[in-house]
């Protein structure tokens, strides 16, 4: 690694501008090391500022709208962005697609209100996302962001059932090419809590082998498993199951959490550990807000 700079936002600027800002496709996996790469969540809170001041920013190489919170049985679907102007996302989106960087939508959440009971409700899903969110269109179906298409879906789920068909959801994606529309492929992205093995439904999922890229979220107490014990042998153990996956280590840009990591230790600890695997992608901040106060993107993103 390089020597360690100073600890001021200001002295990183000249080198975070040389970060690339594209990934359109997965890269070919090569020996560990750095990629630059940084996806945020964008979505919980309005305070965050727009979808458009979030790619301006340059910190950022993907960003994932959350959530669609509900979907499922009962055949209705919503997404909760916080309160956000939806009339004018449509137009950030293709702003932030025309400087290079892919917006997804991540699907699920702390909520209660989703699930995927069967074969069928997994159909009704995908037909929803892809009329409403990418290249298709159905009468009768609303277009939130307008003819705008995404660029991805990820699963963030918080809870489910063994029953639930995720899978089939992941693989009905894959029959489409893994399209969002013309020249545009759909990262297929999946957002889980550290402890591994992972609940029934995420590893069902996962078993289709499809996911470009998985988000561990180190931030959150799960079995032992944070950024201040344990860790390091489920991030072993998640990037040996799943070789052909990218994985993204999760770490929270609010510095009044007790799961914050100082920018010194990811310089000393989180990057060199986590790139010693020839599948580490990059770095998963949560979220967009919390990044605001903190400037924290701008500490940490050249180590990525």
């Amino acid at each position: 690694m390089a020597p360690l700079p100073p600890w001021r936002p200001a002295c990183l600027l000249p080198l975070l501008s040389v970060v690339a800002a594209l990934f359109l496709t997965p890269p070919a996996l090569a020996a560990g090391g750095k990629t630059g790469q940084v996806t945020v969540f964008w979505g919980r809170n309005k305070a965050e500022g727009s979808l458009r001041e979030a790619c301006d920013s340059g910190m950022y190489t993907m960003v994932t709208m959350s959530f669609l919170d509900v979907f499922g049985a009962n055949g209705k679907y919503h997404l909760d962005l916080s309160g956000h102007d939806l009339s004018s996302v449509g137009a950030d989106i293709k702003h932030c697609q025309f400087k290079g960087v892919p917006v997804s939508l991540s699907i699920g959440g702390y909520g209660t209100g989703y699930s995927l009971p069967s074969n069928r409700s997994a159909l009704d899903l995908f037909d929803h996302l892809w009329n409403s969110y990418f290249g298709g269109s159905k009468p009768g179906v609303p277009r939130p962001f307008g003819d705008a298409w995404l660029d991805g879906v990820d699963l963030f789920l918080e809870h489910g059932t063994p029953a639930d068909r995720y899978d089939v959801l992941a693989l009905e994606l894959a029959k489409h090419n893994i399209r969002g529309g013309p020249g545009k492929p759909l990262h297929l992205t999946a957002t889980v809590r550290c402890g591994y093995p992972p609940a029934a439904h995420v590893g069902r999922a996962l078993a289709t082998g499809i996911f470009e890229r998985v988000h561990v979220r180190t931030y959150e107490s799960d079995n032992g498993c944070n950024q201040n014990f344990g860790w390091e042998g489920s991030w072993n153990e998640w990037t040996a199951a799943y070789p052909a996956t990218r994985f993204y280590v999760g770490l929270t840009a609010d510095d009044k959490s007790y799961q914050w990591v100082h920018p010194k230790n990811v310089y000393y600890s989180v990057a060199p550990v986590s790139q010693k695997k020839d599948n580490y992608g990059g770095i998963m901040l949560w979220d967009r807000y919390f990044d605001k106060q903190t400037n924290y993107s701008s500490l940490i993103k050249y180590y990525a």
